[in-house]
């Protein structure tokens, strides 16, 4: 046998001894330690571990077979499940688009076979155009598409549905969808009939402005969704429409509304002596006087009088600025504001915003006033009757009567008051020192009482025949204490007063002494808000007269009709 064939049958085992050998040659220790190799016995266990070659061999080939069959196998189920998705996509696409209709199927006498369901549509829409319209004199209302509900059932019913051959376009179970239609066109058309009322007011002869009564037109609404109806049974669906409208009379004439017209709420408050605030109270007052509001008209105390500045005639009065007093000009248009307010209430209009004031007020009750600011807090009120009403506004003799204009808003014998009462007292500021060298050392003289503040909870009251029907919340009202004025001398030294009667006198006071104050008018430039500062009356007769019943505090109110002689009520 060869050495080649030797290599063969043997695995390399000559290769395997020279290189034995040549690992023999690298030292005496490694020779000794290696020479077993070399001995008869080495060479079977060499034999031995390369004839488990050929089962490696088969070991490998049964790995290949399994990881050959494992890739098929994926492969396959990657092949399903892409089939399935695109199965699933084929169902979806089929939902989604609507695939031609294989069926013969009509819809009255349309054909639709081989249509997808947006083409389907279109031919229904090519066969009935939508141009329903309603005319009304020279005006036209176009009516909504009424069809695209009822179409969009339809292919509804054959697109998801196993199809029939045959299909009518129904129209009915359109009656609320019409009267809805019908209700715009009304909201569009209909004409209110005016009452006779109150349009204006003449200051020059003091007497009001009567407008006389027209009639209305309400579009016949049964009648036109009947002939809609009509028309849409017929698949007459470019019919034109005509509306009826019905001509329909005032409830109250001219003559009718000059009887009807009364003082429906009036308020009565007394003022000071005071000239500057008087003015004031009277230019105020005078812009208001014959103010018309219309039915749903808001009314604001700042729009109407505007800006209370010098140069509109206001004199500086006392007002609170930032807690502080000085003069504003303006001063005491919060006694209006407040007298209007109670009118207001008593007549039974809806006040939309009221202010207490920062102190509690001395000509109406705390709790039943209403603070203004010109750019700030106002009072407001809507007419909420279905007529016109006025204001009307009086000021002599340091009385300031506002009443409300009308035709009566509360049932008859029905009248509204509020009450108020005092449900928490509040402390004052620290007292304000002020040296007074004119006093013993360690000597304290109060010159003007701290002002407790106080909360106050204001119900309204409502009277039928003059029992009490409802006794309801109505608001809060909070106002802040006054410091007291305490005079002392801490210098240790102390100077001879010059006149007796000034030691320890009334320092603090103005015009007539200090009282509450309301807020009033901000003056040019002002950014805060003033509060207007009353003098309290020294004598008897300017001394507030208190009301029975809901005013108080030099407040007459009355929320009771009053018959006046028209044109000129108040006059």
């Amino acid at each position: 046998m060869s050495q080649v064939d030797n290599r063969q049958r043997g695995g390399g085992r000559t290769s395997s001894s020279q290189n034995e050998g040549r690992r023999n040659t690298q030292g005496t220790s490694r020779r000794t330690g290696q020479s077993y190799r070399q001995n008869s016995s080495y060479q079977p266990r060499r034999g031995k571990k390369r004839r488990r070659g050929p089962q490696y061999g088969v070991t490998k080939v049964l790995l290949g077979i399994i990881i050959a069959v494992a890739s098929v196998m994926g492969v396959m189920a990657a092949v399903k499940v892409v089939g399935q998705k695109t199965k699933d996509t084929e169902v979806i696409s089929s939902t989604v688009s609507e695939t031609e209709l294989k069926k013969d199927v009509k819809v009255d006498d349309i054909s639709i076979t081989g249509m997808s369901r947006e083409e389907a549509r279109e031919a229904i829409e090519k066969k009935y155009p939508w141009q329903m319209k309603v005319t009304y004199k020279e005006e036209e209302y176009q009516l909504k598409n009424l069809l695209d509900s009822k179409v969009e059932t339809l292919l509804e019913e054959i697109y998801t549905k196993e199809p029939k051959e045959s299909y009518t376009l129904s129209l009915e179970g359109m009656d609320e969808e019409v009267k809805a239609e019908v209700k715009a066109i009304a909201e569009k058309w209909d004409v209110a009939a005016k009452n006779g009322s109150i349009s204006g007011f003449d200051k020059k002869t003091g007497e009001f402005v009567y407008a006389g009564e027209q009639n209305g037109v309400v579009i016949d609404q049964d009648k036109l969704t009947s002939d809609i109806l009509t028309q849409l049974k017929t698949k007459n669906f470019k019919a034109d429409i005509p509306a009826t409208g019905k001509e329909v009379a005032p409830k109250i004439t001219e003559a009718q509304a000059k009887q009807l017209y009364k003082v429906i709420g009036t308020y009565t408050t007394t003022t000071t002596s005071n000239s500057d605030r008087n003015k004031n109270i009277e230019l105020a007052s005078a812009a208001l006087d014959g103010m018309i509001l219309k039915p749903g008209e808001e009314f604001s105390f700042n729009k109407t009088t505007g800006e209370r500045s010098s140069a509109k005639g206001y004199r500086p009065a006392g007002a609170y600025l930032n807690g502080v007093l000085v003069e504003e000009p303006g001063g005491g248009v919060c006694q209006v504001s407040s007298t209007l307010y109670n009118a207001v209430v008593f007549s039974g209009l809806t006040t939309t915003e009221r202010h207490a004031h920062s102190y509690e007020p001395s000509y109406v009750t705390p709790g039943e006033d209403a603070m203004v600011s010109f750019g700030g807090p106002d009072m407001k009120f809507v007419n909420n009757s279905s007529s016109a009403i006025a204001i009307r506004t009086s000021f002599s003799k340091q009385k300031l009567k506002i009443s409300i204009v009308g035709i009566p808003i509360l049932e008859e014998g029905v009248t509204l008051s509020m009450t108020s009462k005092k449900t928490a007292e509040l402390d004052a500021p620290a007292p304000v020192y002020e040296e007074d060298q004119t006093l013993q050392p360690n000597e304290q003289k109060i010159v003007k009482a701290e002002t407790k503040g106080s909360r106050w909870v204001t119900n309204l009251v409502t009277k039928k025949n003059g029992t009490v029907t409802s006794d309801e919340f109505f608001h809060n009202s909070t106002y802040r204490g006054k410091p007291a004025t305490i005079k002392r001398n801490t210098s240790g030294v102390v100077v001879p007063a010059t006149n007796p009667s000034e030691t320890g006198g009334g320092a603090g006071s103005q015009s007539g002494g200090e009282t509450t104050a309301a807020h009033g008018s901000e003056g040019p430039g002002s950014t805060a808000n003033t509060e207007t500062q009353p003098e309290k009356p020294t004598t008897p007769e300017t001394q507030p007269t208190k009301a029975q019943g809901p005013a108080d505090n030099g407040g007459e109110a009355s929320s009771a009709t009053e018959n006046i002689i028209p044109p000129n009520p108040l006059n």
